[in-house]
């Protein structure tokens, strides 16, 4: 397995993870007080709206040759980091 392919993968495991813990925020959104609630929703947009795009650019990373693909491996991984402190910061507001 080349580089590109191990690092397409690790994305895709993080995306996976992060699915699971959004859907967990999820059920916590449908518990909470409508205040709450609204607010959490709005978040949970925001967390969807990245996770769209870091899906874009694992897409464009397939896509791209073997030669070629570290070219887009600084934006993956900024949006990457973007979405994990996103994330965090989310699940730590809402214990």
């Amino acid at each position: 397995m080349g580089l590109k392919e191990a690092y397409q993968e690790k994305i895709e495991a993080q995306i996976r993870e992060w699915d699971a813990k959004v859907e967990e925020l999820k059920a916590k959104a449908q518990q909470a007080k409508a205040e709450a609630k609204i607010r959490m929703e709005e978040q949970l947009l925001v967390l969807k709206e990245s996770r769209e795009g870091i899906v874009q650019k694992l897409d464009a990373l397939k896509e791209i040759g073997e030669d070629k693909w570290e070219s887009l491996q600084e934006g993956t991984d900024k949006a990457w980091s973007n979405m994990k402190n996103m994330l965090e910061n989310f699940m730590n507001q809402n214990k």
